[in-house]
């Protein structure tokens, strides 16, 4: 099993990731998707859900299956027309199943706190009547050291299991992001790039950076009090090798003897639903990989699944 300790670690905290999200894998993810409706501030509940497999190439006897499980609080401001505020307070499940047997572990995950700034916002009516809306916001944001990372990454006896049930990266992390709203009536296109600079932490372990780019395709069905907006997307995600004392990690079991080291990219379709119902608003979306290579294709997605609930002001 020990042989699987550099080659998952990259999994901690699959939250879609929220992480990543939350977008996927990697240390302490996040996932917007499409923002709620509201005209000051919002506040809210999301479930996310991630199944990952690994399985070693060259010895099948070595396996990890991980379900990654967060229960959050969220919320989001607008301090200003221009600009808005997000927070959002995990709490995490991790469970795993492996050739070494039953794990799990839970508790409060790292926080994260984000702010917009909107920098274009356009309205014009085209054909006489169709009104057309672009929006565009840069935004960055923290992630805190809130959840426990409570292992000592230099001891040999350190297992796979240690590591991929911790609650947090134990650093704190910075992200950056940039969002495009086009919309044409009813019809419109949300794009969103991010970018998530992870550092290093007190046990001198450091995930890697991830780069995160989502579009997502959406339609409004009104009908009273009552809009129901069907979506669907694709979504890119590629992260950095993770690092021990500031060197790469190259993995020194499975393929190719050290010659490649954690992180990887991942391509996966996007689909769900949002329902509003007056200041009450239901989502649910899935993604599914279309294409992955995580740790030389040892390290694969099955899928990832949020809910959420949410009552804006």
């Amino acid at each position: 099993m020990k042989k699987l300790f550099v080659a998952i670690t990259i999994l901690l905290l699959a939250l879609n990731a929220n992480a990543c999200s939350i977008c996927g894998c990697g240390g302490g993810n996040l996932y917007l998707g499409l923002y709620p409706s509201f005209d000051t501030k919002f506040i809210g509940v999301r479930y996310t859900y991630g199944d990952y497999r690994t399985i070693l190439k060259n010895d099948n006897t070595q396996f990890s299956n991980n379900t990654y499980h967060s229960y959050e609080i969220y919320a989001g401001f607008n301090l200003t027309k221009k600009w808005q505020l997000f927070t959002f307070i995990p709490y995490q499940v991790n469970n795993q199943v492996s050739d070494d047997g039953k794990s799990s572990n839970q508790g409060m995950g790292d926080i994260t706190i984000l702010t917009n700034y909107q920098i274009y916002n356009h309205h014009k009516v085209v054909d006489d009547k169709k009104l057309v809306t672009h929006k565009i916001w840069l935004g960055g944001g923290i992630k805190l050291k809130t959840g426990a990372f409570n292992i000592d990454t230099h001891d040999p006896a350190s297992t796979l299991a240690d590591v991929n049930t911790q609650m947090g990266t134990g650093a704190t992390d910075f992200l950056f992001n940039v969002r495009d709203i086009y919309q044409v009536e009813n019809s419109g296109l949300a794009t969103t790039v991010n970018y998530k600079i992870n550092n290093k932490n007190n046990q001198g372990y450091q995930f890697g950076d991830k780069f995160t780019f989502n579009t997502i395709a959406y339609y409004n069905l009104s009908s009273k009090n009552t809009v129901v907006t069907p979506n669907i997307g694709l979504m890119y995600e590629t992260v950095g090798g993770n690092k021990m004392d500031g060197s790469l990690i190259y993995l020194t079991e499975g393929l190719d003897n050290g010659s490649y080291h954690t992180g990887g990219n991942t391509f996966s379709g996007i689909g769900g639903v949002e329902v509003n119902v007056k200041k009450v608003s239901f989502g649910l979306n899935v993604q599914a990989p279309i294409q992955q290579n995580v740790a030389a294709g040892q390290v694969n997605l099955k899928w990832k699944g949020l809910f959420h609930m949410t009552l804006s002001f």
